[in-house]
C-alpha cells in the first residue's frame, strides 16, 4: 500500500476539529465490538493520517477477497483496484455518514468500485487462467441443499462457475451474504437496497444458483 500512503499525504485536509467530534460522537452510540473498533480506527485516522494503515490493515484481505469473488478479476487486478478503494476512503472519510457501520459504508465503497471496473470488462467473461484460492469458494452447502459428494478443490471450482454464470445482482448477495457473513441490514446498506428487496434478491439467487448448480454437476448426456 506504499502508493496508498503517498497519495493520501497529498490529501488536503479540510475539516476541522469539531466536525472530527462530531463523527466520533456518533461513531460511540451504542454498538457491537465489531464496531467499536472500527470507530476508535476512524477516530484515530481522522486526526492523524498515518493512522489510516490501521484501517487499510483491518480491512485490506476482507475487501480483497470481496473484490475476487464477484468478479473474474485476477489477484493483481483485484489489489489495483483495492488501491482505488482505500483512496476513495480515505478522500471521503470525512464525510463518512457515521449512522451506518463503518463496515457497511466500506464494503459499499468496495462494491461500487469493484462494479465499475467489472463493467468496463464484463465482456472478458470467465477466465480459466486465472489461479484458483480455494478458501474463497467454500459455500455452506446445506443452505443450498446441494450435495456435497466432492473433495474441497473440486467444489471450489463448481461454486465459482456457478457463481460466474450468475447474473451481478445475484453474484453479489450470495457473497456478501454467505461468504463474507454480513446481514440482511448491512447488505441493505451496502447495496442501497430495502431489506425486502434484498430478501427477495437472495431467494432468487439461491434458486438460481441451485438450478444451475445442477446444470454444472449432472450436464446432459451426448445424444
Amino acid at each position: 500500500m506504499d502508493n496508498l500512503d503517498a497519495n493520501c499525504r497529498y490529501i488536503k485536509c479540510a475539516s476541522t476539529t469539531s466536525a472530527i467530534a462530531e463523527v466520533v460522537a456518533k461513531l460511540e452510540s451504542p454498538m457491537t465490538e465489531e464496531n467499536a473498533i472500527d470507530a476508535k480506527l476512524v477516530a484515530e485516522a481522522l486526526e492523524d493520517v498515518d493512522k489510516f494503515g490501521a484501517l487499510v490493515d483491518c480491512y485490506e484481505e476482507k475487501l480483497l477477497r470481496y473484490i475476487l469473488r464477484i468478479s473474474s478479476f485476477s489477484h493483481a487486478e483485484a489489489e489495483e483496484i483495492l488501491q482505488e478503494v482505500f483512496l476513495s476512503v480515505w478522500t471521503n472519510l470525512r464525510d463518512y455518514n457515521s449512522s451506518m457501520p463503518f463496515k457497511s459504508w466500506i464494503y459499499r465503497v468496495a462494491h461500487n468500485t469493484t462494479i465499475s471496473a467489472f463493467r468496463k470488462h464484463k465482456s472478458r467473461g470467465f477466465d480459466v487462467q486465472i489461479e484458483l484460492d480455494e478458501s474463497l469458494y467454500e459455500l455452506p452447502s446445506k443452505d443450498f441443499n446441494i450435495v456435497d459428494e466432492y473433495d474441497r478443490k473440486e467444489k471450489s471450482v463448481l461454486v465459482r462457475q456457478v457463481l460466474e454464470s450468475l447474473p451481478l445482482k445475484y453474484r453479489e448477495v450470495l457473497v456478501l451474504r454467505y461468504f463474507d457473513g454480513h446481514d440482511y441490514e448491512s447488505i441493505s446498506d451496502i447495496l442501497k437496497k430495502p431489506t425486502g428487496t434484498v430478501a427477495t434478491l437472495l431467494s432468487r439467487a439461491k434458486k438460481n444458483f441451485r438450478t444451475n448448480w445442477i446444470k454444472f454437476t449432472n450436464p446432459p448426456s451426448a445424444s
